[in-house]
Order: C-alpha cells, then structure tokens, then sequence
C-alpha cells in the first residue's frame, strides 16, 4: 500500500469541470449561495449541491450560514494559493479555458485573487517592494524587511495586528496572467483592502476585476512605480 499525501483526491476534486468552474467564481474572495455557484457552473442547483458537498468534504470550501440562507467560499488562504498555482502552471503551458473576452484586459490590469491584488498592478506592487529592500524573497519564500516594516506602516497599515494572524504575514503567488509572482498572504489582502477603502480602486461587480480610478492609479504607480 502507499504510503504519503494523496494528491489524488484532491486532483478528483479540483479537476472535474463544474467544480473547477465553482472554485474559480469564489477566487473572487466573496461567499456565493448555491444558486449562484450553480450558475457559474452551468448545471442544476441539485446537482451543484452534490459538488458542493464532495468539495465542503475535501476541505476546499467551507459553509457559512446567516439567517434561511448558506453561503459557500474558499475554506482558506491555502485553498486560494493552490488555485491560483494551479492557474499560472495551466496558463504557462496554454491551457486556457476561453478566449480573450471585453474584460481580459481589465483583468490581466488588476483583479482580486481570493483577497489580494493581482495582475500587472499585483507584480508592479510586488516586484517594486523588492527593488527597495521592503520585501526579501528566498525563492518562493517572502519576508517583510525592517525597511519595508516601517514604509507600511507609513501606508497606514496596522503591522502589529497582521502578526497576530496564523496565516504568514507575506507569500508570493504565481499570476497567471503575467507569469510572474505577486503578493498574498496577511499583508496582500491588507493592502488590497487600503486601497479600497481609500477609494484608489473598487471592485467591478460580477467580476475579479479591479477597477482604479484615475488619481487612485495616479497613486498607485507613484507609490509602487516601475
């Protein structure tokens, strides 16, 4: 018999169509119900709750109930990491599910990736943390820098609250729009939310992207420039 992970049931799990397609929709970071799941797959509510129940079972989503109504999202942060690794590696060998459609270029610009920022602007942001010493990468390993402590919070940032966290507090994951790797983890999605809140940038509705406005960009480039 043997012995070790089975990566197996996972790669069941994630491979089959209309599962893939559920997991893709809730890398947008919010919780879907059933109906709308069902709708991303293209199948039946009852056979979408089948899906969902084989995926809540494998640990890839968890339920949330409020009320008369359940909602379904990602179980957490790793489940996220591994989709969109899954993405990049299916994406750098051309294995793309569509053609390049009206919001491509939106979302190869800026969209969400479970909670963080990704596209041009999540590997601009990245790759600049980098050049100025706030961000020491050891191959996929990332590491906030005394430097980089200070500039974040000159952002506004509460450092001391992210490192009571369980989660890291920075994590590079492979874009697979750009082929090259951005930042996740505690201090990704704390960024993604300032500029939000900031009102730099705010999320297209039905979509991943993300939309700047043109001072929020203005802000952005001059914060993070190339």
């Amino acid at each position: 018999m043997k012995e070790g992970p089975d990566i197996s049931q996972i790669g069941a799990l994630i491979g089959d169509p209309a599962r893939a397609n559920m997991l893709t929709a809730l890398m947008g970071g919010q919780a879907l119900t059933a109906s709308e799941l069902a709708g991303a797959a293209g199948v039946t509510l009852q056979t979408a709750s089948t899906h969902l129940s084989r995926l809540e079972a494998g640990g890839l989503i968890a339920q949330r109930k409020q009320g008369r109504h359940r909602y379904f999202a990602l179980a957490d942060d790793e489940v996220g990491l591994l989709l969109e690794n899954i993405m990049g590696f299916a994406a750098n060998r051309g294995l793309m599910r569509t053609r390049p459609g009206p919001k491509d270029p939106a979302l190869r610009k800026a969209r969400v990736c479970y909670n963080h920022l990704a596209g041009d602007f999540g590997v601009r942001m990245l790759d600049r943390l980098v050049a100025d010493g706030d961000v020491a990468l050891d191959g996929e390993e990332a590491a906030l820098t005394p430097a980089g402590e200070a500039r974040i919070a000159a952002i506004g940032i509460d450092l001391a609250a992210l490192k009571t966290q369980r989660r890291p507090l920075c994590r590079t994951c492979l874009d697979w729009s750009e082929r090259r790797s951005h930042l996740s983890g505690a201090l990704g999605e704390a960024l993604l939310a300032r500029f939000i809140a900031d009102g730099w940038a705010k999320r297209e509705k039905d979509s991943r992207a993300i939309r700047f406005t043109a001072e929020g960009e203005r802000r952005f480039l001059a914060l993070f420039p190339e």
